[in-house]
Order: structure tokens, then C-alpha cells, then sequence
């Protein structure tokens, strides 16, 4: 699942700015570092787990656990006005979306193609919504970094299959990946401008993350369940919900308290890359020359957006 996203909105003129800009690349960058265990960790499940199955049952637990787990999430809706309330529901409408689109996307074009345009058109659709709703225009540093990213996020993740000679493509299913990213996208714009308008982050993402998790708990409850209840089925729904939903969107919230959701989404652009490297180390993959040199064209780019710049 991310991406960082300047300024706070120029609509909330109460809004705190955000005194390090750079003080939250640490924390997302370490999110995404998380997040991208989540490959290795689901290929772990039992035999017979269906894929959205996977995704909301991490999605359910961790969810509940960021809104449990802190008090602020189950105050925050009551101290917010009505506006902000609906930005909080369209939050938790987002967040559920992005399980439901990217993992029916997975099953149609293949981990590697819905990957790619997941993750690729994130930073794009946060760029150009941040700056139709104000909340800052991005800039060219982050253009050139995002789009050297993106094209080393696609060598890295399609290498494989651009070796074999081809990628499948699905319009479907390229849709459903695009529509994954836009979800991304969207919490993460909202998460943004919430904490910056001065809510705490981890009451934002508390709230936001617990109603998604009540939204997509159908889709849990429609499919087979009896998997969760075997040793390795809940070993991994733990992991997914600690790891890589509680642990890693309270460090991606902290995070976007001192950068922008434009930056944060680009910086997520590392999951792949983490991914790659325990699939050579783990899972003994291997990875063929085109891949490696999307790792490289990628570290570049993620370098050139976290490094300060020269005054």
C-alpha cells in the first residue's frame, strides 16, 4: 500500500506549517520499507486464501487496532466540524477502496503490471489532486524525482516479464490498478491536510483506518474464512495487521506531519524496491539485468527527493 504529498491548504488558514519539511522522509520511508514485506508475508498463506481475503483481514484487524489504540480516533469525528467529517469519510471510503480494486487488479494483469500502475500513478493522482484542492503545487524537484522513480518502479517490477517477452494486460484490470492508486492517493491527500489543520496523526489515521476496516469487513465475511483460523493463516493476517497496516500507517501519519502527502506518496515508491530484494533473499528469486537497473534508477530518484536541497 503509498506517498507523500508542500504546503498545508491554503484554506485553512489556522493550519500549523509544518517546521521540518524533511523530518518526516525517516519515518515513510521506513513505512514503506514495511509495507514491502507484504509479498512475502501473504505468498506464506495457507493454500486456498483468497487474495481480497488476505488484504481485508489485515486491513479489518490493523485498522481496528490505529482506532482502538488511540483515543484521539474515537473523539475526533465530535470535535471536527462538518466539513472536515465528510473528509473523514471520504477517507475511510478510500482506504477501503484500495483493497478492493488492487487485489481483484493482481488477479487480472498479474502482481507485477498492478503494482506498477498502483504505485506508479499514486504520486501522479496526489500531485495533480493536492494541487486542484490547494494544498500546494508541486514543484519541479518532485516532478523529476517522481518520474525517475516511477520509471525505475516499472523496469524493477515488469524486468521479469520484459525478459520473458512480454507483459499481460488486462484493460479491466489496468483500470482496477489505477483506481487502487487514485484510493492511495486520496487518504493520503486527506490524512495530509487533516494533520495539517492541526488534528493529531494518529487520531487521523485511527479514524480513517477504523472505518475502512468496518466498510471492507464484508468482503472478509463473503469469502472462505475457515484459513484464518489455521497457524500459518493467522501468523500472517498478524503480520499484515501489525506490521504493515498499525505500525506502518502510524509511522506514514507521523510522517506527513513534516512533509507533504506529494512527497510521501513518491517516497512509498521504495516498497517495490524492498520487495524485490526479499524475494532474492527469502524466496530466492532472482532478478534479471533490466530489474536491477530499475533498483538503481530508483534509489536515484528517491535520493535526489529526500536529500536536502542546496540553498
Amino acid at each position: 500500500m503509498p506517498n507523500r504529498l508542500s504546503s498545508p491548504a491554503r484554506t485553512l488558514p489556522t493550519a500549523p506549517r509544518r517546521a521540518r519539511p524533511r523530518g518526516g522522509v525517516v519515518p515513510i520511508l521506513t513505512a514503506a520499507v514495511l509495507w514491502g514485506t507484504t509479498g512475502t508475508a501473504s505468498s506464506l498463506a495457507p493454500a486456498g486464501a483468497p487474495a481480497a481475503g488476505i488484504g481485508a483481514a489485515g486491513l479489518v484487524l490493523g485498522g481496528l487496532l490505529l482506532f482502538l489504540t488511540d483515543r484521539t480516533a474515537r473523539v475526533l469525528p465530535r470535535e471536527c466540524g462538518p466539513h472536515e467529517r465528510w473528509l473523514l469519510a471520504a477517507g475511510a471510503i478510500a482506504v477501503a477502496g484500495y483493497p478492493v480494486t488492487f487485489y481483484p487488479a493482481v488477479s487480472r494483469t498479474g502482481v507485477a503490471v498492478a503494482t506498477v500502475i498502483a504505485l506508479g500513478s499514486a504520486p501522479v493522482f496526489t500531485g495533480l489532486l493536492g494541487w486542484l484542492t490547494r494544498q500546494g503545487r508541486p514543484g519541479g524537484r518532485w516532478a523529476g524525482a517522481t518520474a525517475l522513480a516511477v520509471l525505475g518502479c516499472a523496469l524493477l517490477v515488469l524486468g521479469p516479464e520484459l525478459a520473458g517477452g512480454g507483459t499481460t494486460v488486462d484493460l479491466p484490470g489496468v483500470l482496477l490498478a489505477a483506481l487502487s492508486g487514485l484510493s492511495y492517493a486520496v487518504y493520503s491527500l486527506i490524512g495530509g491536510r487533516l494533520i495539517a489543520g492541526g488534528h493529531p496523526s494518529g487520531g487521523v489515521m485511527g479514524a480513517m483506518f477504523g472505518g475502512g476496516a468496518l466498510i471492507v469487513l464484508p468482503v472478509l465475511l463473503c469469502g472462505p474464512t475457515g484459513w484464518l483460523l489455521t497457524p500459518r493463516g493467522a501468523g500472517v493476517v498478524l503480520h499484515l495487521a501489525v506490521i504493515t497496516t498499525f505500525l506502518a500507517y502510524w509511522l506514514f501519519g507521523h510522517g506527513l506531519r513534516h512533509t507533504t502527502a506529494q512527497t510521501a506518496t513518491t517516497l512509498t515508491l521504495a516498497e517495490p524496491a524492498v520487495a524485490a530484494v526479499l524475494g532474492v533473499a527469502a524466496l530466492d528469486e532472482r532478478l534479471p539485468t533490466a530489474s536491477w537497473y530499475g533498483l538503481a534508477i530508483l534509489a536515484g530518484g528517491l535520493a535526489f527527493l529526500a536529500l536536502p536541497a542546496r540553498r
